[in-house]
């Protein structure tokens, strides 16, 4: 007797916890109900996919979408367009918005928001501040909290916790994994005259590798006075792999597309202030430690920090010009041009955009290709071969640092609990995006 389900993707390469071989996948009720030669099955709907790679849904962990204060740069329904255009199922937002996202309120307002507006699923992090410590043990546990993020670097609004103390109190409040942004504001403060008007190429000068390394050595003292975990974001340094390296029991490591593609000088002398981000693209010597962190296993996740301004804004002389770029909707194709180049297989990049994503943020039924898992896909070509370009681009600001980048390796398709909602570089369907889910916050019986 044959099986039913409600789709069928025929006859693709899957790429999973069993390893990589031709299987089947049956999606029955939004999930993942089988997996193997379903050759006899029937279904509602058929995909033959010969010749095409079916990976878990990759998962941006970190993001930033403008959304409520700057939404003439994104906002939740651009970036989420961004997001499946570039074979991404689920992202993290972070909360540097305006009004942060520092209560209750603003936390539950951005879920609101993103409620089937999104065409990606989504969770948005709570941020520290340095007076919100008492809010935070409530807000990690809200619906869509993808919990705490401190900005010990200089950020947005009130957002800044740089002192030893206000490190404390948010670490003692919170139970889940707490994200990172690690540069030390008072080197920052004492060099920021080095950040010379006019030259971008002075802004790895001005913000230097022991910015990142004196802050995130503090960073783990605190974590282990106080027996938490943490998450440093867009690691950018050699010799913080090598000191996360010695702390992975309590620390986790994300890198980003772009440190690990551009480097200083070069991408200055190209891009000017569309290279500027903080942490800031660094020498090669440190975009070779990040990859040996890659190799070695090192580092957990592949984040984009996807962080959109407007070329207007983009063009003001340097240190003026914003930090960020945009990244989400690249870092799929950036990421397997790097697999088809040798530089990591692809079994590591599922490692690093799925299964990473789900076993240090714990999230419930995400992150993985198998059974009874949400039917989230990213189906993508290994052949083809194409050239990214700011045309291409939705996001609302419209450009990116790899415009006119040759590149191979493709995103086909994007599947969310068992729906098509980008196939060919076309938008399917309407936006169905809900929250993620997390084990440690799940409701408690």
């Amino acid at each position: 007797m044959s099986a039913n389900y409600d789709v069928i993707y025929r006859g693709g390469i899957v790429v999973n916890h069993d390893g990589t071989g031709r299987a089947d996948v049956g999606i029955r009720d939004g999930r993942i109900a089988a997996i193997g030669d379903l050759q006899f099955a029937s279904a509602a709907e058929v995909h033959l996919v010969r010749g095409l790679h079916i990976l878990p849904g990759v998962i941006d962990s970190q993001v930033h979408l403008r959304e409520p204060g700057n939404e003439h740069k994104e906002d939740l329904e651009t970036g989420g367009k961004a997001a499946v255009l570039g074979g991404v199922t689920a992202v993290f937002e972070m909360p540097n918005t305006k009004p942060s996202t520092t209560t209750p309120e603003a936390l539950a307002d951005k879920v609101a928001r993103a409620r089937d507006r999104m065409y990606c699923d989504f969770a948005f992090y709570a941020g520290a501040s340095a007076d919100n410590a008492d809010l935070l043990a409530e807000m990690e546990q809200m619906e869509g909290c993808a919990g705490v993020k401190i900005f010990m670097g200089s950020s947005t609004g009130s957002l800044l916790v740089a002192e030893d103390e206000a490190v404390r109190r948010v670490l003692k409040a919170v139970r889940r994994r707490v994200a990172v942004h690690s540069e030390d504001e008072f080197r920052l403060n004492e060099r920021k005259a080095l950040a010379e008007a006019g030259k971008p190429e002075t802004h790895p000068v001005w913000r230097d590798a022991e910015t990142a390394i004196l802050c995130t050595n503090r960073l783990l003292g605190l974590a282990r006075e106080a027996g938490k975990r943490i998450h440093v974001l867009h690691v950018t340094t050699r010799e913080e792999i090598d000191i996360l390296a010695r702390n992975k029991d309590i620390a986790t490591v994300e890198v980003t597309p772009q440190h690990l593609t551009l480097a200083a000088p070069e991408c200055y002398e190209k891009l000017g202030t569309l290279a500027q981000m903080n942490p800031p693209i660094r020498e090669a010597i440190h975009r070779d430690g990040l990859w040996r962190g890659v190799k070695l296993g090192i580092v957990d996740v592949i984040g984009s920090d996807h962080a959109p301004h407007t070329l207007e804004e983009k063009a003001q002389p340097y240190p003026s010009s914003p930090s960020g770029m945009t990244g989400v909707q690249t870092l799929v194709p950036v990421m397997l041009d790097h697999v088809n180049k040798g530089k990591l297989s692809l079994e590591r990049f599922v490692d690093l955009t799925s299964h990473g994503p789900n076993r240090i943020f714990g999230i419930a039924n995400k992150g993985r290709l198998a059974v009874g898992y949400d039917a989230d896909l990213t189906i993508v070509d290994m052949k083809s071969r194409r050239t990214i370009t700011n045309q291409w681009i939705a996001s609302r600001c419209g450009w990116t640092p790899f415009d006119g980048l040759d590149i191979q390796g493709w995103p086909v398709g994007t599947v969310i609990r068992g729906r098509r909602v980008m196939w060919d570089d076309e938008l399917v369907g309407l936006a169905g995006g809900a929250p993620l889910r997390f084990q440690e916050a799940l409701p408690r019986g």
